[in-house]
Protein backbone atom coordinates (compact mmCIF):
# COMPACT_ATOMS: atom_id res chain seq x y z
CA UNK A 1 0.00 0.00 0.00
CA UNK A 2 1.31 3.58 -0.43
CA UNK A 3 -0.30 6.31 1.74
CA UNK A 4 0.98 7.87 5.03
CA UNK A 5 -1.36 8.63 8.27
CA UNK A 6 -1.69 12.36 8.67
CA UNK A 7 -1.43 11.78 12.44
CA UNK A 8 -3.40 14.60 12.27
CA UNK A 9 -5.29 14.19 0.08
CA UNK A 10 -6.71 15.05 -2.89
CA UNK A 11 -3.15 17.27 -3.05
CA UNK A 12 -3.05 14.54 -5.55
CA UNK A 13 -2.66 16.04 -9.05
CA UNK A 14 -6.13 16.87 -8.13
CA UNK A 15 -8.26 14.05 -9.24
CA UNK A 16 -7.88 10.34 -7.86
CA UNK A 17 -8.16 10.00 -10.93
CA UNK A 18 -6.73 11.52 -8.27
CA UNK A 19 -6.80 13.90 -5.85
CA UNK A 20 -0.46 15.75 -4.60
CA UNK A 21 0.73 15.71 -1.18
CA UNK A 22 -2.12 17.22 -3.46
CA UNK A 23 -5.29 15.48 -4.56
CA UNK A 24 -4.47 19.24 -6.17
CA UNK A 25 -3.37 18.53 -9.74
CA UNK A 26 -6.83 17.30 -10.04
CA UNK A 27 -7.50 14.10 -12.13
CA UNK A 28 -5.83 11.80 -10.57
CA UNK A 29 -7.28 8.28 -8.79
CA UNK A 30 -4.13 8.24 -6.38
CA UNK A 31 -2.88 11.65 -5.03
CA UNK A 32 1.09 12.42 -6.20
CA UNK A 33 3.55 11.95 -3.72
CA UNK A 34 6.30 13.32 -2.00
CA UNK A 35 9.30 11.51 -2.74
CA UNK A 36 9.88 8.13 -3.87
CA UNK A 37 8.46 4.91 -1.94
CA UNK A 38 9.29 3.49 -0.03
CA UNK A 39 10.00 6.42 2.35
CA UNK A 40 11.02 7.06 5.97
CA UNK A 41 7.99 8.37 7.66
CA UNK A 42 9.01 11.50 8.23
CA UNK A 43 10.52 12.36 5.33
CA UNK A 44 6.96 11.05 3.22
CA UNK A 45 5.09 13.41 5.67
CA UNK A 46 7.83 16.09 5.10
CA UNK A 47 6.88 19.90 3.74
CA UNK A 48 8.09 20.90 0.56
CA UNK A 49 9.97 16.95 -0.18
CA UNK A 50 10.29 16.77 -3.81
CA UNK A 51 7.30 15.46 -5.62
CA UNK A 52 8.18 12.49 -8.10
CA UNK A 53 5.78 10.38 -10.43
CA UNK A 54 4.51 7.34 -8.80
CA UNK A 55 5.75 4.21 -9.87
CA UNK A 56 3.16 1.44 -11.82
CA UNK A 57 3.59 -1.08 -8.91
CA UNK A 58 3.06 1.96 -6.21
CA UNK A 59 -0.35 2.85 -8.36
CA UNK A 60 -1.53 -0.69 -8.62
CA UNK A 61 -0.99 -1.47 -4.89
CA UNK A 62 -3.45 1.32 -4.56
CA UNK A 63 -6.11 -0.24 -5.88
CA UNK A 64 -8.42 -2.73 -4.07
CA UNK A 65 -8.87 -3.79 -7.45
CA UNK A 66 -7.49 -3.79 -10.42
CA UNK A 67 -6.30 -0.78 -11.22
CA UNK A 68 -7.82 0.71 -14.61
CA UNK A 69 -5.43 1.74 -17.07
CA UNK A 70 -6.24 4.47 -19.56
CA UNK A 71 -3.45 3.18 -22.24
CA UNK A 72 -4.44 6.51 -24.72
CA UNK A 73 -4.94 10.39 -24.10
CA UNK A 74 -6.97 11.78 -21.25
CA UNK A 75 -10.48 13.33 -22.31
CA UNK A 76 -11.37 16.56 -21.18
CA UNK A 77 -14.81 18.48 -21.48
CA UNK A 78 -15.21 22.20 -21.21
CA UNK A 79 -16.67 23.55 -17.86
CA UNK A 80 -20.10 22.64 -17.17
CA UNK A 81 -22.10 25.18 -14.91
CA UNK A 82 -23.74 22.09 -13.67
CA UNK A 83 -21.06 20.61 -11.90
CA UNK A 84 -21.48 22.70 -8.59
CA UNK A 85 -25.19 21.47 -8.73
CA UNK A 86 -24.40 17.66 -8.88
CA UNK A 87 -21.79 17.76 -6.06
CA UNK A 88 -24.21 19.95 -4.01
CA UNK A 89 -26.86 17.16 -4.66
CA UNK A 90 -24.18 14.21 -3.67
CA UNK A 91 -22.79 16.28 -0.46
CA UNK A 92 -26.49 16.10 0.58
CA UNK A 93 -26.90 12.44 0.40
CA UNK A 94 -23.63 12.08 1.91
CA UNK A 95 -24.46 14.37 5.06
CA UNK A 96 -27.75 12.64 5.48
CA UNK A 97 -25.63 9.49 5.75
CA UNK A 98 -22.86 10.67 8.28
CA UNK A 99 -25.02 12.39 10.74
CA UNK A 100 -23.41 10.33 13.49
CA UNK A 101 -19.94 11.65 12.15
CA UNK A 102 -18.17 15.18 12.87
CA UNK A 103 -17.13 15.79 8.88
CA UNK A 104 -16.84 18.25 6.36
CA UNK A 105 -17.28 18.07 2.31
CA UNK A 106 -15.34 20.24 0.17
CA UNK A 107 -15.91 20.56 -3.82
CA UNK A 108 -12.44 19.84 -5.20
CA UNK A 109 -10.58 19.36 -8.41
CA UNK A 110 -11.00 20.88 -11.66
CA UNK A 111 -15.18 20.66 -11.65
CA UNK A 112 -14.96 23.25 -8.92
CA UNK A 113 -13.04 25.90 -10.49
CA UNK A 114 -15.90 27.70 -12.85
CA UNK A 115 -14.14 28.01 -16.52
CA UNK A 116 -11.77 24.97 -16.17
CA UNK A 117 -11.79 22.18 -19.04
CA UNK A 118 -12.25 18.50 -17.15
CA UNK A 119 -12.93 14.92 -17.35
CA UNK A 120 -16.57 14.75 -16.56
CA UNK A 121 -15.64 13.61 -12.73
CA UNK A 122 -16.86 15.51 -9.51
CA UNK A 123 -14.16 14.55 -6.89
CA UNK A 124 -15.05 15.74 -3.53
CA UNK A 125 -13.22 15.60 0.04
CA UNK A 126 -14.32 14.32 2.82
CA UNK A 127 -12.75 15.54 6.18
CA UNK A 128 -13.53 13.18 9.27
CA UNK A 129 -11.93 13.06 12.55
CA UNK A 130 -9.93 9.27 11.48
CA UNK A 131 -9.49 8.52 7.99
CA UNK A 132 -8.16 4.80 8.74
CA UNK A 133 -11.39 4.63 11.06
CA UNK A 134 -12.92 2.81 7.88
CA UNK A 135 -16.00 1.64 9.93
CA UNK A 136 -17.07 5.36 10.47
CA UNK A 137 -18.21 6.13 7.05
CA UNK A 138 -17.55 3.27 4.08
CA UNK A 139 -20.49 1.00 5.26
CA UNK A 140 -22.94 4.24 5.41
CA UNK A 141 -21.48 5.75 2.14
CA UNK A 142 -22.29 1.68 0.59
CA UNK A 143 -25.98 2.17 1.06
CA UNK A 144 -25.95 4.91 -1.16
CA UNK A 145 -23.72 3.43 -4.30
CA UNK A 146 -20.15 4.76 -3.07
CA UNK A 147 -17.62 1.97 -3.23
CA UNK A 148 -14.10 1.78 -1.34
CA UNK A 149 -11.63 1.94 -4.68
CA UNK A 150 -8.88 3.12 -2.86
CA UNK A 151 -6.86 2.20 0.52
CA UNK A 152 -3.36 4.65 1.34
CA UNK A 153 -2.46 3.97 4.90
CA UNK A 154 1.11 5.01 4.71
CA UNK A 155 0.11 8.10 2.94
CA UNK A 156 -2.08 10.05 4.98
CA UNK A 157 -4.51 7.37 5.60
CA UNK A 158 -6.05 8.60 2.33
CA UNK A 159 -9.06 6.62 1.43
CA UNK A 160 -11.07 6.89 -1.97
CA UNK A 161 -14.49 6.25 -2.92
CA UNK A 162 -16.28 6.21 -6.18
CA UNK A 163 -19.82 5.73 -7.28
CA UNK A 164 -21.01 5.62 -10.92
CA UNK A 165 -24.17 7.20 -12.80
CA UNK A 166 -24.41 10.71 -11.10
CA UNK A 167 -26.14 12.63 -13.71
CA UNK A 168 -25.80 13.40 -17.74
CA UNK A 169 -23.50 15.98 -16.78
CA UNK A 170 -20.99 14.17 -14.70
CA UNK A 171 -19.98 10.04 -15.04
CA UNK A 172 -19.05 9.71 -11.68
CA UNK A 173 -17.56 11.12 -8.38
CA UNK A 174 -14.43 10.37 -6.87
CA UNK A 175 -14.94 10.90 -2.76
CA UNK A 176 -11.63 11.52 -1.26
CA UNK A 177 -11.37 11.04 2.35
CA UNK A 178 -8.67 12.66 4.82
CA UNK A 179 -8.36 13.45 8.56
CA UNK A 180 -8.94 16.47 10.04
CA UNK A 181 -6.29 18.49 10.26
CA UNK A 182 -3.94 16.92 7.60
CA UNK A 183 -2.00 19.55 5.77
CA UNK A 184 -3.04 17.98 2.70
CA UNK A 185 -6.65 19.58 2.96
CA UNK A 186 -4.88 22.82 3.15
CA UNK A 187 -3.03 22.25 0.08
CA UNK A 188 -6.00 20.76 -2.24
CA UNK A 189 -8.30 24.01 -0.88
CA UNK A 190 -5.47 26.44 -1.43
CA UNK A 191 -5.09 25.51 -4.71
CA UNK A 192 -8.89 25.48 -5.79
CA UNK A 193 -9.09 28.45 -4.45
CA UNK A 194 -6.36 30.23 -6.52
CA UNK A 195 -7.74 28.65 -9.46
CA UNK A 196 -11.17 30.68 -8.78
CA UNK A 197 -9.92 33.47 -8.11
CA UNK A 198 -6.59 33.97 -10.45
CA UNK A 199 -7.95 34.45 -13.56
CA UNK A 200 -3.77 34.18 -15.31
CA UNK A 201 -3.51 30.82 -13.24
CA UNK A 202 -6.44 29.29 -14.27
CA UNK A 203 -5.67 30.09 -17.79
CA UNK A 204 -2.18 28.46 -17.31
CA UNK A 205 -3.25 25.51 -15.91
CA UNK A 206 -6.18 25.03 -18.44
CA UNK A 207 -3.43 24.93 -21.00
CA UNK A 208 -1.64 22.90 -19.12
CA UNK A 209 -4.16 20.44 -19.25
CA UNK A 210 -5.36 20.84 -22.90
CA UNK A 211 -1.98 19.90 -23.67
CA UNK A 212 -0.90 17.25 -21.41
CA UNK A 213 -4.29 15.41 -22.06
CA UNK A 214 -2.98 15.25 -25.86
CA UNK A 215 -0.41 12.84 -24.98
CA UNK A 216 -1.25 9.02 -24.61
CA UNK A 217 -0.89 7.91 -20.94
CA UNK A 218 -0.89 4.28 -19.19
CA UNK A 219 -2.81 4.91 -15.95
CA UNK A 220 -4.90 8.41 -15.08
CA UNK A 221 -2.28 8.75 -12.01
CA UNK A 222 0.91 9.35 -15.15
CA UNK A 223 -1.52 12.17 -16.44
CA UNK A 224 -2.01 13.97 -13.28
CA UNK A 225 2.00 13.45 -12.09
CA UNK A 226 2.73 15.30 -15.43
CA UNK A 227 1.01 18.55 -14.26
CA UNK A 228 3.23 18.41 -10.33
CA UNK A 229 5.38 21.53 -12.10
CA UNK A 230 2.69 23.83 -12.71
CA UNK A 231 0.82 22.69 -9.88
CA UNK A 232 3.82 23.60 -7.53
CA UNK A 233 4.44 27.12 -9.39
CA UNK A 234 0.73 27.78 -9.19
CA UNK A 235 0.98 27.27 -4.76
CA UNK A 236 4.12 29.01 -5.05
CA UNK A 237 3.08 32.18 -6.15
CA UNK A 238 -0.63 31.34 -3.75
CA UNK A 239 1.66 31.06 -0.59
CA UNK A 240 3.95 34.32 -1.49
CA UNK A 241 0.52 36.47 -1.49
CA UNK A 242 -1.06 34.65 0.93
Amino acid sequence: MIAAGCGCVLLSAYGIAYAYSLIVAFDSDVMPRNGAFPMPEEERQAPGTPRVPMTTAEIEAAHLGEARKLNGQVTLVEYDPQWPQVFEREAERIRDRLGHVEHRIEHVGSTSVPGLPAKPVIDMLLIVPDSADETAYVPPLEGIGFQLVIQEPEWYEHRVLRRHGLAPSAESANLHVLSTGCPEVGRMLRFRDRLRTHSGDRELYARTKRSLSQQSWQYMQNYADAKTEVVEEILGRAGHEA
